[in-house]
Formats: C-alpha cells, structure tokens, sequence
C-alpha cells in the first residue's frame, strides 16, 4: 500500500549544496536528527521519513539573505546558492493534528544552521488528509445567503475610529452604516475587549440596531464581531452572538492559534471572519516564513469562512500581484483538481487596505470574481458626502464595471462617485 502523503514546496537558499541541505531539512523535520540515532532503522526510515521529491536550482546571490551562527562558524565562502525542493512528508506522521502538521512543514527547519533563507511557496495535500477536517460552515455561499446579497461583491466597513468608541457610540455608527446600505461591518483588529466597551455590551447594543434595522427594511447586515481572547471567553461569546441573532465573528488568527480556532469552529455554525494581522512578520522577507496559499491552507482546515488579503493599491507593503493570487487561492478548492462536489470548499476573500470606488474595478478585473468582500473604511466613512454616498459610489463603480463603462465617464451624473474620484482618486481612474 502506498504511503500517503503532505507536499509541501520550499525556497531555501544556502552557500553549501542545496542538494544536501534539502535533505538535512528533509530528515530534520520527519524521523532524522543532525545524526543517525540509535532505533533509527532502514525500515523505521522507510516508514517514516520525509523524501526529497524534486529540485530546481536557482539563479544565485552574491550575499546571504539572512544571518547564520553557525555557518560564520564554518567560515562558508559564496555564492549564496538557491533552490525550489518539494519534499513529501508521511501523513502517519501527523494524524488528524492541525498543530502537527504545522510543526512538521513550518517548524525547525527555519533555523536550520546550513541555511540563509527558507521560505514555504505551497502545500499539497491528499483529499482523504482534507476530510479529516472541517470544510468551511458558511464559506461563500452562506454568507450570500446571511446577507441577502445574491450576486455582486459584499460592501463593507470597518467601525473607525478603529478603538475609543463606547458601546453606544459603536451601536449608534452600526445604525447610520445600515442605513447607509451596507453588507457587511467587521470591528477593527484592535478592538476586542476593551474597557470603554467590553464585548459583551457591546454585541447587545449593536445587535439592537441590527435588528432594528433588519424588522424595517428585511436586510440583515452582517457584523464580524472580534471576538479574539482566551478559549472559553471565545466560546461564551460566540454563543451571545448567536443569542442575539446576529451571523458573524472576527478572530486574529495568529493570536488565536489553530486549536483555538478548530474549537470554535466545532462550537458554532456562525460565520468565522479569519484576520490575518501579524502575517506579515511571516511573509515580508523573501527569503523567510511563507507564502499565503500554506498560510491560508492551515487556517482553511480550522474552518475558517472568511480571509483577508488586504487589497489593491492599498497603504500595506504587498504588492498587487500577491494580493490577486492571495484572493484566487481562497477561491479554489484545497484539493488540487477537486470536482464539483468540493466547489463548496472555498472561503471568501476580504479585501480592505485603503479601498475605494476606484480599486473595485481593478480588483474584479483580476480576480476575476465577485465572490469577494470589498471593505472599505476612509473610501465609505471619509466621503465627503457622507457614508450613504460612500456606498452608493462603490455599487455604481460595480454597475460601471458590468456596463463596461469607465468610472470618469460613469461619473458625470453620479455625484457620489465624482466626490469619490475627486477626494481618493488623485487623477486615477
């Protein structure tokens, strides 16, 4: 029987041979150690241990990427060669163990001494390994379904100013935002629990408004409450959202942890608002931490609904083009050449950082999806006219992109989306 199991592709950068290296990471994170130990047999390796799959040599740099005692102890001369390796990893290994399989594919092999650099690019995994896990409770398709919203991106917001708000001055900005029209109203990430308007108080009053709103109008708006805090308290809260009639919860994911959140997701079918704040210490350095799509596959498994990949042209430091495969990847099953019958195994993704009419286009254009939320906080609570026209300027830049028109020219009898271009758009299109 052919042992199953998880591929996972690095960039790993070393003035050594890679060849060698990708083997020393190979053994270090599966059944090896920097030496052969007793109990370490042929047919316990055979079972056990992680094999190199494939190697491409890269073009070389002229200086290491990051720093390493002990290769400065080895006195290692350049160049600082790199490679792409795809090791395979026994899934026996692991079991059904979210921690485990983070360990086993991001764990010690980043402070392995022969290496400048070790970044993870990608995951594989099996669709038996994936049935082992929680498939998204609401994914795409529940949130439509929660929001009404059928077709079209979801319009959001974020409460700004991001924390200081009471309870009630938080209930009294969720009320004008429904009334503005939008999908969608996530808490900041930093805003929990705080003493100004402890969270518990502050689902009670917003969730007033909420469902004031929806007996008036039949629109039940979807609020991501941040909910992030200590297990129980997690729990506890989830269940208040739920009590109040309300949809969604918020967590920061790296705060959080995967246990944390696969508990969560096991305790409640609401929606869960994946944050990824703090990704960027593991994503920024080339040549360290990981790309989104290993990222997002960790996260995906917990069971999370919703995740960020912040936005196009946005203020944060990646560039567009991670931006758009971050989205796509949240659109494809985790299970490379899944059928239909896994098109549910998608979450939605969640654009925010510095968003406006004027990136809507740009977005759907490279996606191409509208299966997304597009949040914006500065391009809906900044308008000039107001938040009402701040929506209203984003769901005519939605109309101008199915019409194909372009949004100088959508513009000239839409005020809303003229003060749009005219406060954000800087002579943008």
């Amino acid at each position: 029987m052919k042992t199953e199991t998880l591929q996972a592709t690095y960039l790993i950068e070393t003035p050594l041979d890679p060849g060698a290296v990708a083997e020393v990471l190979a053994g270090e994170q599966s059944s090896g150690t920097f030496v052969r130990v007793a109990g370490e047999s042929d047919a316990l390796r055979a079972r056990s241990r992680a094999t190199v799959d494939s190697f491409e040599e890269l073009e070389a740099l002229a200086a290491p990427s990051l720093p390493s005692s002990w290769l400065q102890r080895h006195h290692p001369q350049g160049p600082w060669r790199r490679a792409r390796v795809t090791v395979s990893f026994p899934l026996a290994n692991i079991g059904r163990n979210l921690p485990a399989m983070a360990a086993t594919v991001a764990g010690n092999l980043y402070d392995l001494g022969e290496s400048t650099g070790v970044r993870l690019q990608h995951l594989r995994i099996p669709a038996s390994f994936r049935d082992c896990f929680e498939r998204p409770r609401q994914g795409v398709a529940g949130t439509r379904v929660s929001t009404g919203v059928r077709d079209g991106p979801l319009v959001g917001t974020i409460i700004k100013p991001n924390v200081g708000l009471s309870s009630s001055e938080t209930a009294s900005l969720v009320a004008d935002l429904c009334h503005a029209g939008v999908d969608f109203i996530k808490d900041d990430e930093c805003c929990a629990d705080p003493v100004h308007a402890p969270v518990a108080e502050r689902i009670r009053a917003v969730m007033t408004e909420v469902r004031r709103h929806r007996d008036a109008t039949g629109k039940q708006v979807m609020v991501a409450f941040h909910i992030s805090d200590e297990h129980d308290a997690m729990l506890r809260h989830a269940e208040l959202v739920q009590r109040e009639q309300g949809s969604c919860v918020m967590v920061s994911l790296n705060w959080v942890g995967l246990s944390s959140l696969q508990a969560l997701r096991r305790h409640t079918d609401l929606a869960i608002h994946g944050h990824r704040n703090g990704y960027g210490m593991l994503s920024r350095h080339p040549a360290l931490g990981m790309d989104f799509q290993p990222y997002a596959m960790l996260w995906r498994l917990a069971g999370v609904d919703h995740m960020h990949v912040h936005g196009l042209g946005g203020k944060f430091a990646q560039d567009d083009d991670e931006v758009v495969r971050s989205a796509r990847d949240c659109l494809k099953p985790l299970v490379d050449g899944a059928g239909s019958a896994d098109s549910a195994d998608v979450v939605m993704p969640a654009f925010s950082s510095g968003q406006w009419a004027g990136t809507l286009a740009p977005t759907l254009d490279a996606v191409p999806s509208a299966d997304l939320m597009f949040m914006c906080g500065g391009g809906i609570l900044a308008h000039p006219m107001g938040p009402a026209a701040g929506v209203s300027s984003v769901r005519q830049a939605w109309t101008a992109w199915q019409q194909g028109q372009p949004l100088v020219a959508a513009a000239r009898d839409q005020p809303e989306l003229q003060a749009a271009l005219a406060t954000f758009g800087a002579g943008r299109r």
